[in-house]
């Protein structure tokens, strides 16, 4: 598998990671869980991101 394909599934499961954190987070009313969770989820983002700008170069 190739690097770019790896950052980019890494980086989707941090989202899904991150917006569970962030949504038991609300449900809980705990600040602290959910700031967590944005931060997850936006790392997330990123690393995909990543990935997909890595995919380009590749060609």
């Amino acid at each position: 598998m190739k690097s770019s394909t790896k950052d980019q599934i890494k980086g989707k499961v941090a989202e899904i990671k991150g917006e569970v954190k962030e949504q038991v987070g609300r449900a809980t009313n705990n600040p602290t869980l959910v700031a967590r969770g944005q931060n997850e989820k936006l790392a997330g983002k990123v690393q995909k991101k990543v990935g997909q700008i890595e995919k380009v170069f590749e060609k």
